[in-house]
């Protein structure tokens, strides 16, 4: 790992789940992290519901479009996440691979989008204090 640890977080649609755990790791980390986001089959957009649930903690991600998973991402990433979406995502050996099991937000209400959201922090958090240990 560099200095600047490189984070991939993958979902199926890349248009939820990754893109606020994207949103939260640049919130919390401003720019000790790179953070990336991608999607093995991404979407055309962004779900607008996870747009409004973390505009409501005020992190805007509308500017964020949907990106394909492209192998040199994951290979030029220290890190990888997958969104608890399954054989769907793939898993790329040597890396530091974790898979968060969550409630896929695609479809549903804004209650049940905040409560991801909410679990998201939190492993985003738990991430963060992992990859730069001494930070105060």
């Amino acid at each position: 790992m560099t200095d600047k640890p490189t984070v991939l977080f993958v979902c199926v649609h890349n248009a939820g789940r990754s893109q606020m755990a994207a949103g939260w790791l640049r919130h919390l980390a401003g720019d000790t992290v790179e953070v990336r986001s991608a999607g093995s089959e991404p979407a055309n957009q962004i779900n607008p519901v996870a747009v409004q649930a973390m505009h409501e903690v005020g992190i805007d991600i509308t500017a964020n479009t949907p990106r394909k998973l492209e192998y040199d991402l994951a290979k030029t990433s220290d890190a990888i996440i997958t969104m608890g979406c399954g054989d769907a995502c793939p898993v790329f050996p040597g890396k530091r691979y974790e898979d968060w099991q969550l409630t896929d937000p695609a479809g549903q209400g804004i209650e049940t989008v905040r409560q991801v959201r909410d679990d998201i922090r939190q492993r985003v958090e738990a991430l963060l204090a992992e990859l730069l240990p001494a930070r105060n």
